[in-house]
């Protein structure tokens, strides 16, 4: 100690020096300014800056660490108490306090063993909780005229899509709702894309990405993500990764498909199919249409040509043209009786005939007087000159006294009957039998 008493103020270094000298050394070391630190992650603090926090320990020592805000976009998971991981950066003297850090730029889990161990306490704990049950999945629709479409912006995945559905079918819409995939808060922004498209009215939602690692695709292995998928009314089909990557959105979407490729594929239906499929029902459906009117058609003809078998018009030629044959053979035999009596009568004296033609015409005359003594008293001749025949229950009335008021009687006119009610009865008036009589003779 006695070494050290002859020394002068002058010659002592104040804090700040000696804290710089050490900060210099720092970051002339090489490795110093790019080194990977593993440990476990302890005390952990997301600051509201957007700072992380933390300290990387092993058995024996520890290490203070910071991640400012500006390096958080490649985090791909939120850091917890006993996590083990890699934290890549450099160290360096924080002179405030005269302490090293390790500013760190990048961060990773130790071992994919970690990951998976806390996908399968994640995929168990939501299995439990009923969020893969098929009996919570919707069918698609199969004519989807909107769909929305969560992915990067500007990734090849949207490309793919698009071009899939532009293919498929061009008047199919689609609404983007720009997501971070990868890296820090790709959790939350995927989530809040599915909740605004099924707030705007879509009718079905694609979530996407790229393949990569898990770490890459970790973001739709977090937890508010599949929530976000479970509640939203829209089916949601999952095509993320390649074929072989799976994630716990595959679970808890309506479909999975291997790619985004694949899923623009199951999604939109292809117009030209459709218009195929029209096409060919159109043309079975006209078939069938032609075949029914070919079926009444024949049907039709056949019982026209049963009606022409069976119209009373045919039958009625048939009788004129054999009442015409009769009529010809009448003839021809009339001709011949005149021709026979006429040689008979060829002897006859002439004032003989005359005679016969005498008594022949006072016949004719007499029957002529006969016939219309006859129709003056034919009752039908009276009906046409006016006068009608009143019955009252299938019997003549000729009498007040064969009806009754509120009778029926039937009134036989010349081209008809007459139904009417007996109103009234009033005696009076009537033709004497002896002038009926008479009347009956004139």
């Amino acid at each position: 100690m006695g070494e050290f008493s002859a020394v002068s103020q002058k010659e002592a270094y104040t804090v700040s020096q000696v804290t710089g000298y050490i900060k210099n050394i720092f970051e002339k070391d090489m490795l110093l300014n790019r080194v990977s630190i593993k440990g476990e992650v302890s005390n952990c603090k997301y600051h509201t800056s957007g700072h992380i926090y933390f300290t990387l320990k092993d058995g024996t020592s520890q290490i203070a660490c910071v991640m400012f805000a500006g390096a958080r976009a490649g985090l791909n998971f939120r850091m917890r108490e006993g996590d083990g991981v890699i934290a890549s950066g450099s160290i360096r003297v924080y002179e405030r306090d005269g302490k090293y850090q390790l500013y760190a730029q990048r961060i990773v889990l130790d071992g994919v063993g970690q990951l998976y161990e806390r996908l399968e306490q994640l995929k168990g704990k939501l299995r439990e909780a009923g969020y893969f049950d098929m009996e919570h999945k919707k069918p698609l629709p199969v004519f989807p005229k909107k769909i929305g479409v969560v992915t990067a912006g500007t990734g090849a995945a949207l490309q793919d899509i698009c071009n899939i559905a532009r293919r498929r079918n061009p008047f199919i819409q689609l609404v983007l709702a720009p997501a971070q995939v990868q890296g820090f808060g790709a959790a939350e922004s995927v989530a809040r894309g599915i909740k605004r498209l099924d707030r705007y009215g879509v009718d079905l939602i694609i979530v996407a990405r790229g393949g990569g690692s898990i770490e890459d695709l970790w973001a739709f292995n977090e937890e508010i993500v599949v929530r976000a998928a479970y509640a939203c009314v829209a089916p949601i089909v999952s095509g993320v990764g390649h074929e072989t990557d799976v994630t716990l959105i595959d679970y808890v979407a309506d479909l999975r498909a291997p790619t985004p490729s694949a899923a623009a594929e199951l999604a939109v239906f292809e117009i030209a199919a459709l218009d195929g499929k029209l096409a060919g029902c159109h043309e079975r459906l006209t078939r069938a249409m032609f075949g029914v009117i070919r079926g009444y058609r024949e049907a039709a003809l056949a019982k026209a040509d049963r009606l022409a078998l069976e119209n009373p018009r045919r039958g009625l030629a048939q009788k004129k043209e054999s009442l015409a044959y009769r009529k010809e053979r009448l003839k021809c035999r009339m001709d011949g009786i005149v021709k026979e009596r006429r040689g008979r009568l060829a002897g006859v004296p002439e004032s003989l005939l005359r005679t016969v033609r005498g008594a022949v015409e006072k016949k004719r005359q007499r029957l002529k007087i006969a016939a219309a003594r006859l129709e003056g008293v034919s009752p039908l001749a009276r009906f046409a000159k006016g006068y009608s025949y009143v019955s009252s229950e299938e019997k003549g009335v000729v009498s007040v006294n064969d009806v009754k008021k509120g009778g029926e009687l039937v009134v036989t006119v010349r081209d008809g009957e007459i139904f009417a009610k007996v109103t009234g009865i009033k005696p009076g008036g009537y033709i004497k039998e002896e002038e009926d009589n008479k009347l009956l003779r004139n």
